[in-house]
C-alpha cells in the first residue's frame, strides 16, 4: 500500500476543528497517509509576527500536496490573504471548484453539476496596487494622465493593476481542457469583460480562442461575464467547465455555490506543476470556535479532491457517496444543513463526521 505525505494546515476559527474530523474522515477511507500537521493563520501571526510561517511553505515543498483548513483574512487592515500567499509562493495557477447538487440539500437547481478552473496567480489578485495620496501613487497618477489626458485621475484615487498574461492564460485555459477530458467533461466555456477591457481581458479571450482551436475534441464558447452570471442562474443545465480570470472565478464560483446550496458544500482545490493545496472555499467563522457545531462538508469533500489527485480514484468516489448518503438522509448534520437552520435536533461536527465514517464502513 502507498502511503501518501500530506500537510495539514489547521487554520484558525473553526479550522483546528474541521482539520480534526476531516483527517479521521481520510483514514477511514482505508489510504494510508503520513501528516505533517502545521499551524498558520491569525494566531500564529499574533505569536511570531507571520501567519504563514516558512516552515508551512516547506513542508508543503516537501511533500507536494497539502490540505488546509479555513484561515482569517483581515479586512481593509492586517496581513494579505494566506490563501492568496499560497498560491503565489507554490504557483497554484488554477483552482479547482466544484459545484454540484446533493439530494437532502435545499438548493435553486436539483441538476446543477458545473466545475469553476479559476484562473489563480494574476488579474487584480496579483497584488500590484497603490494606496490614495501616497508619493508613488500620485507619481503613476500623473503617468498615467499623460499617456490618457481625458481620463486624468484626481486626488484620493487608489490604483490596482490588473495583469493578464499570455503565459499565464495560456495554462489556465489549457488545464481547463485537459481537466473536462480526464472527467469526460463536454464543454469549455470561457468567461471574460473583453468588449471593456480589450487589451487584458481581450488577451485572456485571444488566447482561449487560441487553445480551444488545438483541443477541438471539446465544445468551446465564450460569455461575457455579466452575462454569464445571468446564464449560469437561469440554465445552469447549459454549461459544464467554466475558465475565468481571477477575480470573476472568485465571485461566479460563490454564486454556484449559493445556487447549489452555500459555501458548506464548495470543495476547493489549488494545483500548479508541481505541488497542490486542497481547501475548503468557506471562511474560519471565529464566533463559531471551539463550539463544535461547523459543517464539515466543504473540507471533507476537498479531500475527496484530494484523494483523485493522489490517484485515490475508488476512495475518492466511496467517500463522496458516503458524503452524499449522509447528506440525503439529512439525520445526523448540522444546524446549518436542517431546514431552517435550526439547531433542534442538529448534529455536531464530530458527529456529522463520524456518520460519514458510517456510511464509509457499510
Amino acid at each position: 500500500m502507498t502511503t501518501h505525505n500530506v500537510t495539514l494546515i489547521r487554520g484558525d476559527g473553526i479550522g483546528p476543528e474541521l482539520a480534526a474530523v476531516t483527517k479521521d474522515v481520510l483514514e477511514a477511507t482505508g489510504v494510508s497517509f503520513e501528516w505533517e500537521v502545521m499551524e498558520a493563520g491569525i494566531e500564529v501571526f499574533e505569536a511570531e509576527g507571520d501567519p504563514l510561517p516558512p516552515a508551512v511553505l516547506e513542508s508543503l515543498r516537501r511533500t507536494k500536496v497539502g490540505i488546509k483548513a479555513p484561515i482569517t483574512t483581515p479586512v481593509g487592515k492586517g496581513f494579505r490573504s494566506v490563501n492568496v500567499r499560497l498560491r503565489k509562493e507554490l504557483d497554484l495557477y488554477a483552482c479547482v471548484r466544484p459545484c454540484r447538487t446533493f439530494a437532502g440539500i435545499d438548493s435553486y437547481h436539483s441538476t446543477m453539476n458545473v466545475v469553476i478552473i479559476r484562473e489563480n496567480t494574476e488579474d487584480l489578485y496579483a497584488g500590484i496596487e497603490f494606496e490614495h495620496d501616497q508619493e508613488d501613487t500620485r507619481a503613476l497618477t500623473e503617468l498615467l494622465g499623460e499617456f490618457r489626458p481625458k481620463q486624468r485621475l484626481g486626488p484620493g484615487t487608489g490604483i490596482s493593476i490588473k495583469p493578464i498574461s499570455i503565459a499565464g492564460s495560456r495554462r489556465v485555459v489549457q488545464y481547463a481542457f485537459d481537466f473536462a477530458r480526464k472527467h469526460d467533461r463536454k464543454k469549455v466555456t470561457a468567461v471574460h469583460k473583453a468588449n471593456i477591457m480589450k487589451f487584458s481581458d481581450g488577451l485572456f479571450l485571444e488566447v482561449a480562442q487560441q487553445v480551444a482551436s488545438e483541443n477541438a475534441d471539446i465544445e468551446f464558447e465564450d460569455r461575457i461575464v455579466d452575462n454569464m452570471c445571468m446564464q449560469i442562474v437561469q440554465k445552469p443545465n447549459d454549461y459544464d467547465v467554466l475558465v475565468l480570470p481571477n477575480l470573476y472565478g472568485d465571485i461566479m464560483s460563490d454564486l454556484c455555490a449559493g445556487l447549489v446550496g452555500g459555501l458548506g458544500v464548495a470543495p476547493g482545490g489549488n494545483i500548479g506543476t508541481d505541488h497542490a493545496v486542497f481547501e475548503a472555499v468557506h471562511g474560519s467563522a471565529p464566533k463559531y470556535a471551539g463550539k463544535n457545531v461547523a459543517n464539515p462538508t466543504a473540507m471533507i469533500l476537498s479531500g475527496v479532491l484530494m484523494l483523485k489527485h493522489l490517484g485515490e480514484m475508488d476512495a475518492a468516489t466511496r467517500l463522496r457517496d458516503a458524503v452524499a448518503h449522509v447528506l440525503e438522509q439529512g439525520e445526523h448534520v448540522t444546524y446549518d444543513l436542517r431546514p431552517g437552520r435550526s439547531h433542534d435536533g442538529a448534529s455536531s461536527t464530530t458527529d456529522m463526521a463520524a456518520a460519514i465514517i458510517d456510511a464509509l464502513n457499510r
